[in-house]
Formats: C-alpha cells, sequence, structure tokens
C-alpha cells in the first residue's frame, strides 16, 4: 500500500489549507488513519486520527481548529486546517495501520507566514 499526501503550500496566519492522504488501494480495512507532523529539532508528533467508524481525536494545540475525515469510497483521508498558526509550520505525514502493519505517506509541507 502506498501513501500519497499533498495539499502543503504556504499560507498566511489565520488561513486554511485541506491536506490530502490518497491510498493506492482501498483504506476500508485500515483500522486507524493519522496525520503526523514533524517541525525542525523536534520529535514527529501525532495531529489527529480517524479510526475505520469514525472515531476521531485531536492534539490539544489542534482542537477546534483541524477536522479529520475519510471517505472510504475515494480512498482518501483529509485534514482541514483553519485558523492556522505559525506554530502549525512541519511536515505533515499520513499515516495508516492494519493490523500490525504501518504504512508512511512522503510528507507535505506546511508554512504558515505573513
Amino acid at each position: 500500500v502506498q501513501l500519497q499526501a499533498s495539499g502543503g503550500g504556504l499560507v498566511q496566519p489565520g488561513g486554511s489549507l485541506r491536506l490530502s492522504c490518497k491510498a493506492s488501494g482501498s483504506i476500508f480495512n485500515f483500522n486507524v488513519m493519522g496525520w503526523y507532523r514533524q517541525s525542525p529539532g523536534k520529535r514527529r508528533e501525532l495531529v489527529s486520527s480517524i479510526t475505520n467508524t469514525g472515531i476521531t481525536s485531536y492534539a490539544d494545540s489542534v482542537k477546534g481548529r483541524f477536522t479529520i475525515s475519510r471517505d472510504n469510497a475515494k480512498n482518501t483521508m483529509y485534514l482541514q486546517m483553519n485558523s492556522l498558526k505559525p506554530e502549525d509550520t512541519a511536515v505533515y505525514y499520513c499515516n495508516a495501520k492494519m493490523l500490525m502493519n504501518s504504512y508512511w505517506g512522503q510528507g507535505t509541507l506546511v508554512t504558515v507566514s505573513s
């Protein structure tokens, strides 16, 4: 399974972006899918996750601003990011887990700057 992340870019503080993570095959059997991010000099952190039953979770730093979703018919997961802050600047990676296997996308850069 391959994951392709896209949608990153440069945005001003307060702006919005929507990230997409498209899988090469069906995402129906992925137990959990999620978005992680990593800033220079920092560890990769979990931003948000969604189970195959639609249960979502968010890091405290993005609650109320980010929304995760998945479209099984399109084999795609999304992260809608609103009210972006400079501290959201990072490379965002998508991840999918199925049983004992974990798959990563290549990352997409989000830069929040004026």
